[in-house]
């Protein structure tokens, strides 16, 4: 029965210039997984890519697997640093406010490098990085699950742990699908997607009232405006969020 390949680097990068090496390496590693595909990937190519030498890629990574799976890391750290951010912006608002904003940032999060997620999407779980998915669910879930515990008073269910459930593998299966299949949406059209999300969402965790799910989107779209108001300089919602280029990298 062959070895199952290393995932593992071999050692982290603790100066700048090993780090910038490092995000180098992830940053072909994407690129090569987008062009190529994960068959077609090689640490050949992406050293070249990377513009490194082989020798050098195996000082931090034993495999093509390892780099895949820190890159699987990366993503997914990138992924919640955008929800969690979108939790901290709303804390405290009304049910539907924060629904809707946690609709609209797993959109956000999905369409961080778009091109690569759909790639992690489909060859992850056959690449043997399920798990690496599963640690980003279950944070995803951790952070909702939060969100209803603090707010038991005002959503009409008792158990939290399937409502967690439902929900977030509601919205996380919608976004990923609004994000794959329809790239070119306008910002009107993305607007009107999470209003129907959240009207979802929010009929379910709220208190069963069909005049509150129903209000559920004008109230939370009126209300998040001055909540989810962009700081100066900050990137618009309706604008995909793209990977990160480390310094020195070429294009």
């Amino acid at each position: 029965m062959p070895r199952a390949p290393a995932t593992k680097p071999r050692k982290s990068a603790s100066q700048e210039r090993s780090r910038l090496t490092v995000d180098a390496l992830l940053e072909a590693t994407a690129r090569v997984l987008v062009k190529e595909g994960y068959d077609r990937a090689s640490t050949n190519r992406i050293a070249v890519t990377a513009g490194v030498s082989v020798g050098s890629l195996y000082q931090y990574f034993p495999s093509k697997e390892s780099l895949v799976a820190a890159l699987v890391a990366r993503h997914n750290r990138e992924m919640l640093d955008v929800l969690r951010e979108a939790v901290a912006q709303v804390a405290g608002q009304p049910v539907e406010v924060v629904v809707r904003e946690l609709v609209r940032a797993t959109i956000e999060a999905h369409q961080v490098d778009p091109a690569l997620h759909r790639i992690f999407a489909e060859q992850v779980p056959r690449m043997g990085q399920l798990a690496e998915i599963e640690g980003l669910q279950r944070d995803t879930a951790e952070l909702f699950r939060g969100f209803l515990e603090e707010n038991r008073a005002r959503v009409g269910i008792s158990d939290l742990d399937t409502a967690t459930f439902i929900c977030v593998s509601t919205v996380e299966t919608l976004a990923h699908g609004f994000v794959i299949r329809r790239p070119r949406a306008s910002a009107r059209e993305q607007d009107a997607f999470i209003d129907e999300v959240t009207r979802l969402i929010v009929g379910y965790v709220a208190a069963r009232s069909p005049r509150a799910a129903s209000a559920a989107p004008v109230v939370a779209r009126q209300t998040a405006r001055s909540a989810s108001e962009p700081r100066p300089g900050s990137r618009p919602a309706s604008e995909p969020r793209r990977a990160r280029r480390p310094r020195g990298t070429p294009g």
